[in-house]
């Protein structure tokens, strides 16, 4: 099956007419126009091919018998026929990267299935972004494959490791964070990062992440190597001596680079920030230090985020 696609923006085009936001601006200034969603299936127009409704979208036939899934339009998500395997889909990535998870995970989506994002808009800040985005959500849900993603506190890093394996079709999230019950602040930000997550998104609350990666096969976002660290050294006495957490961090990075699974881990950047004031706040610091580099060294990918922009570290 041919699918020609002559335009993949919303209802208004890309930049959108009187729109100024930075997103239309940025494609004004460049001379560049994505014309709104349309396309040929071998050589039929995508409005004249048969059509059947469903929830979110519609499918459509080519003369060949080929059948794809169409989003109705931004935010909008197709439900699959029951039992069908499409040959494409077309959906708004830009809104919901997470049904293309969903339509793998019931099976609607193969790897021989051609994926394209339509509807797109300024949503999205460049044709740029979704071309990096594309790449992430068109990668293997297996690995090996490593990822750390580097930030300041509040800086998207978290949000960043989610978007690159939204589209995945099962990720095990895991939490190493310390239960909080008596910080309420704590629990609303712990709350609001599920809330952000798939539903069918499995989450392990441990601090034994050499074994969780060991044993992992699939998709795994771990949050974070700060937590964990800190959990480390308090079940090595290590915060007076941080070389006896050294073993907990040497067997952390055999775990990662043996691997099967692949693995977007976040960790704070802490060569940025002030001089801790004192002796086990500097002992973290350096031994935070170590471990970012250590698993980079380790890693096919690093980048730091910062403002929720994203720079690779080559």
């Amino acid at each position: 099956m041919n699918i020609e696609l002559r335009g993949i923006a919303a209802a208004q085009g890309w930049p959108a007419p009187g729109c100024r936001c930075a997103s239309c601006n940025r494609l004004r200034a460049a001379g560049v126009r994505h014309e709104p969603l349309a396309g040929l299936v071998d050589g039929v127009p995508l409005d004249d091919l048969p059509r059947t409704e469903v929830p979110g979208g519609h499918e459509v036939r080519s003369p060949g018998g080929g059948r794809v899934l169409v989003a109705a339009g931004p935010g909008a998500r197709p439900e699959p026929v029951s039992g069908v395997r499409y040959d494409a889909v077309l959906l708004d990535l830009a809104g919901s990267p997470e049904h293309l998870g969903h339509l793998r995970r019931v099976g609607a989506v193969t790897s021989a299935t051609r994926i394209a994002a339509v509807h797109v808009d300024h949503r999205l800040p460049s044709p740029a972004e979704l071309e990096r985005r594309m790449a992430f959500w068109n990668r293997p849900a297996d690995g090996p494959f490593r990822t750390l993603l580097l930030g300041g506190s509040r800086s998207g890093k978290s949000a960043e490791a989610e978007l690159r394996l939204a589209a995945c079709p099962d990720v095990l999230y895991v939490a190493t964070g310390p239960v909080r019950d008596d910080d309420p602040a704590w629990a609303e930000r712990v709350d609001a990062h599920r809330r952000r997550r798939p539903a069918w998104w499995r989450t392990a609350e441990t601090t034994a992440l050499a074994d969780v990666l060991a044993s992992a096969t699939g998709a795994v976002l771990v949050d974070g190597i700060g937590t964990w660290l800190a959990a480390a050294m308090d079940e090595s006495a290590a915060w007076d001596d941080p070389s006896r957490a050294l073993p907990r961090l040497d067997e952390l990075v055999e775990a990662w680079r043996g691997t099967a699974a692949r693995v977007v881990a976040v960790s704070d950047e802490v060569g940025l920030s002030l001089v801790p004031t004192t002796a086990s706040g500097r002992a973290f610091r350096d031994m935070l230090g170590l471990a970012n580099q250590r698993l980079a060294a380790e890693s096919e990918e690093a980048a730091l985020v910062v403002a929720g922009r994203v720079t690779e570290l080559r």
